[in-house]
């Protein structure tokens, strides 16, 4: 089963920006930043301005993990 992580706050330091700039330039509350990679809900808007936001596509804020779980 796979499972979905986000990896925001490593797009953040390849970037070299604040996530209180990102907050801003995405339209977007900073604790929703502040807790990307921990959530495992997100708001399809949100999740577009942010990524606009960094220039990169949706798909790129997330990796992939195979998950030992099988979901029961």
């Amino acid at each position: 089963m796979l499972k979905y992580k986000g990896k925001l706050r490593e797009i953040i330091k390849e970037k070299d920006i604040k996530q209180s700039q990102l907050a801003v330039d995405a339209g977007v509350p900073q604790p929703y930043i502040s807790r990307f990679d921990k959530s495992e809900q997100h708001n399809i808007n949100n999740l577009f301005a942010v990524a606009k936001a960094l220039g990169i596509s949706v798909e790129e804020l997330f990796t992939a993990e195979e998950s030992d779980e099988d979901g029961e």
